[in-house]
């Protein structure tokens, strides 16, 4: 019996070391979700991209009746993928990820079977087995017995279809698309190679005149049997019509080597096979030219299979993603954890070919970098958390994208709004980049040139004629606030939009001894004091003549309703948007009490929104209220039970490239940078009992920072608080620390009780 148990416990104790050891050797690409974010409005796909990448494979199932109500056509719709659709027509090879606009979404793919079918709307299939991972997702084609399977490296996208036996076709649609533009180009250059150009844009339905073209090159690892392009034309009417035998009708160009030009045209690979068959298909885009294209594909994928590519493109995202290492909490809290990093990771995009090249700013000429020039600038949104975590983590990535603005800035003379492709969208207001540029050089990224960024910071808070960034800067400079006269939307948020930018020239002018902008910048920066109103303890639109707007309800503006004063929000949603000035603010309200109150108010009437970016840094205002620091806690806690989950609608509602993600990152982390441009963090409960950064030692002196909690395995003991916070052995006296004493440090210790 002995010998038994002993037996026994020795068995017990190999499965501990075994399991032990499989989750050390766990690796973190394993914890990620790309199908998180793919319902509920979250806007990501579940497709195949490398870190950063300039060319991405997403299933495309949003066309079509049988998508509906989540069908492009049919509604504002920004995502090539919605989890819930069952009818897949291709896969686009040009795609964004978490944005509220439609663009992109073109050059799709489709294998099928049999006869050849040129409408998308006939050729579509249902799906199932759908698998994704970073780098990699596969599925098989009900109508077909077709696999599909997917991988890219950064400017390339690479498709593996396993045929059955008989007739295989590939088809490259160029008619279809999530773009507002039309107008392509397709040539056959041989039985395994095609080239084209598709023009996209007009993103958020704005700017037609700034079309632009992306151009591509198919590889195939098997010549077609036969090949063609396919043209579809708008159906003429009037006498002319009556002649045309072929008016509106799909035409098939059989083995046809020259350029093909229209709005909805395509071509095919058609193969023979005497036995079921894998066909690889390589896609290389480029912004600059066909040639571009051709050499990004040649020189990224050489002669590598499949699953070289693959495994190359996983061994990246790994390595990006192991930056941050957690121990503790359920497999579930690693995979929101590890996911949202990898949102994180998509946007903004390289845009550079591999040679270098780039179209500019405004002109699109061709010029050259050295560095990484990236693009899909969503600054509106991003400023508030997402550069700083590039700063903390990827501080390198960050550095070229605070570089990429500036070139921005020489090619256009303004630094970017939302800059998408080389082409500024002017989506949403506010003049962001500056907020960025300051917050980033604060954070001791200082490998830029900070003259020019100041200058350019400058200039948009300055210049009061033609000035794109700053509408009614004139009202504000005067004033101290936009009217109801200046614009007819957003007065009120649009000031506090300047505020803060105002706030962020402040600081970089005080950190380079510019005394007088200092003190200029730093009144501007508190204008929106004159928008307070204590009749509701809450922000209010002006008219010209300094009157209050009437009649007012501040719960007007939420869910997108038009609103006089707000941009997406109301009131409620906006008061608090002034972490620069809180302690003002408190003052405004009464004190210390009636702030809590009234922020709780915005909880508890159900007027905070997660998906809107003006209030996700409110939960961390109750640290500035003394004694009152347990409701950040709360609140957090239950924010990211409530809308963070490891399911398709796992994300609150746009991602917004990746803020909403980064929100998550840093809440998870239990620290969050609650005032832009002043490198600081509040300080929150950490969802793990150890989270380790790996310091780049280009900017950071330590190797590693880590923030231990002694919370529970399993978050068991999620009703506690903090109770003390040190960072090596100092006692901290508030729930704020500097960006500066914690990287400088190797170990933030948040204790709870």
């Amino acid at each position: 019996m002995l010998i038994l148990k002993k037996a026994i416990k020795q068995l017990v104790f190999t499965v501990i070391v075994i399991t032990s050891n499989l989750i050390c050797a766990q690796e973190l690409i394993d914890y990620v979700n790309p199908f998180v974010g793919t319902s509920n409005f979250g806007a990501t796909n579940p497709g195949a991209i490398a870190p950063r990448g300039m060319a991405s494979v997403s299933p495309f199932n949003v066309a079509g009746p049988q998508n509906l109500p989540h069908e492009k056509d049919s509604r504002w719709l920004s995502n090539p993928y919605v989890h819930e659709n069952t009818f897949l027509t291709g896969f686009s090879h040009v795609n964004l990820s978490g944005v509220g606009c439609p663009d992109l979404g073109v050059i799709l793919a489709m294998p099928t079977t049999g006869d050849l079918q040129t409408n998308h709307l006939k050729y579509g299939s249902t799906y199932k087995n759908e698998i994704a991972r970073p780098g990699y997702y596969s599925v098989a084609l009900d109508k077909y017995k077709v696999k599909a399977e997917v991988t890219a490296t950064e400017r390339v996208g690479i498709s593996r279809y396993t045929f059955p036996k008989g007739q295989s076709n590939i088809l490259i649609n160029l008619g279809l698309g999530l773009t507002n533009e039309s107008g392509a180009m397709i040539k056959v250059v041989s039985p395994t190679e095609i080239e084209g150009i598709r023009n996209v844009g007009s993103f958020c339905y704005y700017k037609p005149e700034e079309a632009y073209p992306v151009y591509f090159v198919a590889k195939f690892s098997h010549p077609a049997d036969e090949f063609g392009i396919w043209k579809t034309p708008e159906k003429s009417k009037g006498v002319e019509a009556q002649w045309m035998s072929y008016n509106g009708k799909t035409r098939l160009f059989k083995g046809y080597k020259r350029e093909v030009i229209g709005d909805s045209i395509g071509s095919y690979f058609t193969y023979h096979f005497k036995e079921p068959t894998q066909v690889e298909m390589k896609v290389g885009i480029s912004y600059v030219s066909i040639e571009n294209a051709r050499e990004n594909l040649e020189k990224e994928t050489q002669s590598h299979s499949f699953e070289t590519i693959h495994e190359n493109t996983a061994s990246r995202w790994n390595d990006l993603l192991s930056k941050v290492e957690v121990e503790g909490g359920t497999r579930d809290d690693k995979t929101i954890f590890y996911t949202a990093l990898y949102h994180t990771l998509i946007h903004p995009n390289i845009l550079n070919d591999i040679n270098g090249e780039y179209p500019s700013m405004a002109k699109r000429e061709t010029m050259k970098t050295e560095d990484t020039r990236y693009t899909v600038f969503s600054l509106w949104d991003t400023y508030r958390n997402l550069h700083a975590l590039m700063s903390l983590i990827y501080p390198k990535q960050q550095s070229d994208m605070v570089k990429s603005m500036l070139n921005i800035y020489d090619e256009s003379g303004w630094l970017p709004k939302w800059e998408l492709n080389a082409t500024e969208t002017t989506t949403m207001v506010g003049d962001p980049a500056g907020v960025i540029l300051a917050d980033t050089y604060l954070r001791g990224i200082q490998d830029f040139d900070i003259e020019k960024a100041y200058e350019a910071m400058r200039k948009s808070a300055l210049q009061l004629e033609d000035n794109p960034l700053r509408p009614g800067i004139k009202d504000y400079i005067d004033k101290g606030y936009l009217t109801t006269t200046t614009t007819k939307s957003g007065s009120v948020s649009t000031t506090q939009e300047y505020n803060i930018t105002d706030f962020a020239i402040a600081q970089l002018a005080k950190q380079l001894n510019k005394k007088e902008d200092y003190n200029m910048f730093s009144k501007r920066s508190v204008s929106y004091r004159n928008l307070f109103d204590k009749t509701f303890n809450l922000l209010r639109p002006k008219n010209h003549d300094g009157s209050w707007y009437m009649p007012f309800n501040p719960d007007k503006g939420a869910n997108f309703e038009k609103n006089l004063g707000f941009i997406e929000g109301n009131s409620w949603q906006y008061t608090f948007m002034v972490s620069h000035d809180v302690k003002t603010l408190m003052k405004l309200m009464g004190g210390k009490k009636a702030f809590v109150n009234q922020l709780d108010k915005v909880f508890e009437i159900g007027q905070y929104d997660m998906a809107n970016e003006p209030d996700i840094n409110y939960p961390f205002l109750y640290n500035y209220a003394k004694g009152y620091e347990r409701k950040t806690q709360d609140r957090v806690s239950q924010l990211i039970n409530q809308y963070f989950k490891n399911t398709p609608d796992g994300l609150p509602g746009n991602d917004d490239t990746g803020t909403m993600s980064a929100w998550l990152i840093y809440s998870m982390m239990g620290i969050y940078p609650v005032s832009p441009a002043e490198p600081i963090y509040a300080i929150t409960k950490p969802a793990f009992n150890k989270i380790t950064i790996h310091l780049d030692k280009r900017y950071y002196k330590n190797d590693t920072l880590e923030i231990i909690s002694n919370i529970s395995e399993n978050n068991e003991n999620n009703k506690k608080y903090i109770d003390k916070i040190r960072i090596n052995d100092n006692l901290l006296k508030s729930y704020f620390i500097t960006h500066k004493a914690l990287v400088n440090g190797t170990v933030l210790n948040i204790s709870l009780k």
